[in-house]
C-alpha cells in the first residue's frame, strides 16, 4: 500500500489535477465509520468511490478554528446550493471520536443547519487517524495547534483523481466559486474581465476582518444568524465587556461570566471561537461595525 498522502501528491504535481491517478481503493482505507444518524458507513466504499468530496476535521467542544470552519462551510452549502447532495459531498470527521458521538455529532450539525448531503462522522481512534493521515489533512504541526489540527479542507474527485488543499476558514464566496471552477461547474458563465480594471478598490481593514471573522455567524442590522446581529454592539454591551469578550470568549464563558453564558444558551451552543485577535485589529474590526451601525441609524431617519 502506498504511505504517500494525498498532501504530498498536492504538493509534488503541478496544478490541482492529477488525472488518471490510481488513488482509490489501494489507498484509501475502507474503515467502518458512524455518521450523525448512527449509520455505519465504509469511508472508500460509501464516501468516497466516484465521488467529488470536501473534506474536514473538527471536534465538537474545540475552542478555536472548529466553529469558524462549520460555520463557513455552512455558507459555502448554501451557496452551491442543491449540488451539495448530488454532484458534491461534504464530510466532517471528528478527531475526537470517543467523546464525539453520533447524538453529540447530530446536535452540533442542527447548531449550523446543516443541509443534506453532509455528514458528520466519528468512529475508532485510530481509524480516524489513518483516514486523516491518507487525505492529508494530518501535520506534524497539530500537536502543538491549539486545536490539535490545520483548518485545512481536502477537495477532490477520487474518480478522476483530481485533489485540492484549501483553508476551511477562507471567505465562502471564495470557496464556493474555487469548487466550482476546480469541477468545471462554471465553464460557459461569464467571468469578470480585472484587466478592465483601472481603480483597485480600496480594501478597508475593519471591512476585511468582519467579511473573513464575522460574517459567517453575524450581520450588522440584517438580524439575528448564528450569532447575534452586532448592530449597536456597544451601545447595548459595556465596550469594556466587548472587548473583553472579542480577546478571549471561551475564557468569559467558562468562567461563568452571566452575559456571555447567556449568549451561548440562547444560540444554542454555538461557541464562538478565539479569533487571535491584536488589539488594532478588534479596534478597527469594533470601528467597523460602529460605522455601519451609525450609518443604519442615519437611514432609518
Amino acid at each position: 500500500m502506498r504511505t504517500l498522502s494525498l498532501l504530498a501528491l498536492v504538493l509534488t504535481t503541478s496544478g490541482a489535477a492529477f488525472a488518471g491517478s490510481p488513488w482509490g481503493a489501494d489507498y484509501f482505507p475502507n474503515v467502518a465509520l458512524v455518521n450523525q444518524d448512527g449509520a455505519v458507513v465504509h469511508f472508500y466504499d460509501d464516501l468516497v468511490k466516484g465521488k467529488a468530496v470536501a473534506v474536514n476535521l473538527i471536534y465538537t467542544h474545540c475552542n478555536g478554528t472548529c466553529p469558524l470552519e462549520t460555520a463557513k462551510m455552512a455558507q459555502v452549502q448554501k451557496l452551491l446550493g442543491d449540488k451539495v447532495g448530488k454532484e458534491i459531498f461534504f464530510y466532517s470527521i471528528s478527531i475526537d471520536p470517543e467523546r464525539d458521538t453520533p447524538e453529540r455529532l447530530k446536535a452540533y450539525a442542527e447548531r449550523y443547519h446543516v443541509g443534506p448531503g453532509w455528514q458528520f462522522l466519528t468512529g475508532k481512534p485510530d481509524d480516524i487517524k489513518l483516514v486523516a493521515n491518507k487525505l492529508g489533512l494530518a501535520s506534524l504541526t497539530d500537536a502543538a495547534n491549539r486545536d490539535g489540527h490545520q483548518p485545512s479542507l481536502m477537495v477532490g474527485n477520487e474518480a478522476t483523481g483530481q485533489w485540492m488543499r484549501n483553508s476551511a476558514i477562507d471567505n465562502p464566496q471564495f470557496l464556493a466559486a474555487t469548487i466550482s471552477n476546480f469541477f468545471g461547474w462554471n465553464r460557459g458563465k461569464p467571468v469578470h474581465d480585472y484587466a478592465k480594471l483601472e481603480v483597485a478598490p480600496a480594501v478597508d481593514k475593519g471591512a476585511y476582518l468582519f467579511q473573513t471573522r464575522c460574517a459567517a455567524c453575524h450581520t450588522i442590522g440584517k438580524g439575528d444568524s448564528l450569532g447575534p446581529d452586532l448592530a449597536n454592539v456597544r451601545k447595548r454591551r459595556d465596550p469594556a465587556w466587548v472587548d473583553r469578550f472579542l480577546k478571549d470568549p471561551g475564557k468569559m464563558i467558562d468562567g461563568g461570566d452571566p452575559i456571555a453564558k447567556a449568549l451561548f444558551a440562547t444560540y444554542r451552543g454555538v461557541r464562538m471561537p478565539n479569533l487571535s485577535l491584536a488589539d488594532e485589529e478588534i479596534a478597527s474590526l469594533l470601528g467597523e461595525i460602529d460605522a455601519k451601525s451609525k450609518h443604519l441609524t442615519t437611514a432609518l431617519r
